[in-house]
Parts: C-alpha cells; sequence; structure tokens
C-alpha cells in the first residue's frame, strides 16, 4: 500500500521555501512526490519539455497529466479531432509512460457532460483510443451520482479499468458533485481537493478560476480526509492526494499536514538544498 500527497502545479507554492518567487519543478520535488500537470488541457507540450521534466526529479516521482480540452469535450471537435488528439497526447507524455513515471491521466470531464448514453460510449472510446494508459475521471455534473445510477457508474468505471477521481469540493444547489470515496480500480485510486469556498464557487465572473480554490482546510476537516484516505488506501494498491486549492497558498501547507496526520514519510525525494536566492 502506497500513499502520495501532492499538489496541481510546482510554481505556486512558495511558502514551501518561504520565497517570493514561483517554485521550480526541482525545488517542489523536495517535498513532494507527486504533481498535477494542468497545462496539457490548454495545450500539448513537446516531448522535449516533458524530457526536461524528468531531468528534475527523483526516478520515483509520479504525475498526474490533466487531459487536453479536446478530449474531455471541453472545446468543440469533430470525430477526427479526437483520435489525432490522443495520439499527439500521447506521444507528448511517452516518456513518463516508459519510465513508470505516470502516474495517471487526469480526464476532468466538463459539467455538461451528463449521464447518458452518448457519454458512457465517450468514455469507452476513451478507453479504446488511451489503451493501457492509467486513466482517472472526474466527474463534474452530478447526474452521475444519482441513487438510482451510482453503483452501475461505478461498475462502468471498473469495467473500463478507470479510477474514479474523488473529488472534495464544496456542496452546492445542483452544480456540485459529492465526496464519494469509492474505489473502482485496485491498482489506483485518487481524491482531489478543490476546497470548500461556497461564495466563490457559485459566483462565476472575473478571477473565478482563482476565488474558487481560496480556501484552507482546517485541522478538522483534514482529520475527516485521512480517515476516508485510509479507507480508500486499504482498498487500493496506490493512493494519491492532490491538493487543487492553490489560490491563497493553502495547497503545500494542507498537503503538509495531511502528510503529518497520516504519519507518511516521503524517501525518494530531490535533496533540499539549504541556502536560497530570496
Amino acid at each position: 500500500m502506497v500513499i502520495r500527497i501532492g499538489a496541481t502545479t510546482w510554481t505556486e507554492h512558495p511558502t514551501l521555501l518561504g520565497v517570493n518567487r514561483k517554485l521550480t519543478l526541482a525545488e517542489y520535488a523536495e517535498f513532494f512526490p507527486v504533481v498535477e500537470v494542468d497545462t496539457a488541457f490548454y495545450a500539448i507540450p513537446q516531448a522535449s519539455t516533458v524530457h526536461r521534466w524528468r531531468a528534475q526529479v527523483p526516478a520515483g516521482f509520479q504525475f498526474i497529466i490533466k487531459a487536453n480540452a479536446v478530449i474531455t469535450k471541453h472545446e468543440q471537435s469533430t470525430e477526427y479531432d479526437l483520435p489525432t488528439t490522443v495520439q499527439t497526447f500521447k506521444q507528448a507524455f511517452a516518456e513518463l509512460k516508459q519510465y513508470h513515471q505516470l502516474q495517471a491521466v487526469l480526464l476532468q470531464m466538463p459539467p455538461f457532460f451528463t449521464v447518458s448514453r452518448e457519454n458512457i460510449l465517450y468514455l469507452r472510446k476513451l478507453r479504446e483510443l488511451f489503451g493501457d494508459w492509467p486513466l482517472t475521471v472526474e466527474w463534474r455534473n452530478n447526474s452521475w451520482y444519482r441513487p438510482a445510477l451510482v453503483k452501475e457508474n461505478m461498475l462502468l468505471l471498473q469495467e473500463l479499468d478507470m479510477s474514479l477521481t474523488i473529488a472534495d469540493e464544496p456542496a452546492t444547489q445542483g452544480n456540485s458533485v459529492p465526496f464519494y470515496p469509492a474505489v473502482t480500480n485496485s491498482e489506483r485510486a485518487f481524491f482531489r481537493l478543490h476546497g470548500r469556498n461556497l461564495a466563490g464557487w457559485q459566483n462565476p465572473g472575473a478571477g473565478w478560476r482563482k476565488k474558487r480554490t481560496l480556501y484552507r482546510y482546517n485541522e478538522v476537516e483534514l482529520n475527516q480526509i485521512a480517515d476516508a484516505v485510509k479507507r480508500v488506501a486499504a482498498q487500493a494498491k496506490d493512493t494519491t492526494i492532490i491538493f487543487n486549492n492553490n489560490a491563497g497558498g493553502d495547497a503545500a501547507d494542507n498537503a503538509l499536514g495531511l502528510q503529518k496526520i497520516l504519519g507518511l514519510e516521503f524517501t525518494d525525494l530531490n535533496p533540499q538544498q539549504l541556502d536560497f536566492d530570496i
């Protein structure tokens, strides 16, 4: 049983070093063994960029890569765009998979991706196109969690060899998903913690993407999350927790707090430096 904790991106956690600048990946990897990379959602990087990432981290360091917007239906596309985009995506990140540093591809589906025959077939198509690549699905429409359907949908993910991304977010009327700690893949389980900023989540507008993750989990909440992690980790060989509450610089501190509660020690890290240019 392995438990890893990390955050979204490596640049947004200056509190780790007490500096007033963006962190490098090498510096981030002094503290955490896994990172989620969201940039591929907007533009798939060159394979040479991914190679440079690997050069900055230990051999056991893991990456979760957010799938491109075309792949997750955030952008309109034709039936011909999807296979081409998946192929380009796989070529870019093939080195991570080759060296066993790809923890998963995150399929964060859009809020309008409801439970339907068409969308179930789409998930099947994604599995077909990705082959044996590790995939984790984050549903953002609560129709997938309807009491009459949720067990069947978990079996669907199990059949497709996809992990459910266990999301934590504010409980809103109609536009949020529940915290549902289920294991659909015994190899890998994933938590993605967005914070619980209800006001920020419900009020789209200028700077919304930052405001909605402006949240700091308190000690009671971290202990509740830790209990859920323990239950899930007992059912999966590898469990990863990603803190996505980056807006106020709280993700790294919360990640370190959860690590302490769980009594974890991460050994495969970059050596910490003593002197930094502040």
